[in-house]
């Protein structure tokens, strides 16, 4: 069951990791210095803040290289979270790409 934990607490993280895109495109979309741009970027710094203090949390009980080929569930949630927030279409070529991104991470990071 702990096992199990660290790795909700592991997947969580980099969903934490990956909504920090979400917030600085919204920032995008605002005037730049407009009330809604700070608060969308205060919004990503402060969430890139919990991510490291999270990402530190996990390294410190779990392996690194096992850790680290945990990465690749970033680029799903990215394209998951682009298509679901903002109405992006996914491709063949995106999905294609983040298959050759999660086998290099997983390939790099094998002990």
């Amino acid at each position: 069951m702990i096992s199990f934990l660290k790795y909700l607490a592991l997947i969580s993280t980099f969903f934490i990791y990956t909504s920090s895109g979400v917030f600085s495109k919204l920032a995008s979309q605002r005037d730049f210095l407009s009330l809604e741009y700070i608060a969308f970027l205060g919004c990503t710094v402060g969430v890139l803040g919990v991510y490291a203090i999270l990402w530190q949390q996990i390294i410190k009980r779990m392996d690194i290289s096992l850790a680290y080929m945990f990465k690749g569930t970033g680029v799903i949630f990215g394209l998951a979270l682009a298509h679901f927030v903002f109405g992006e279409t996914i491709t063949t070529t995106n999905i294609i790409g983040a298959i050759i991104i999660i086998c290099g991470i997983t390939l790099y990071a094998r002990p």
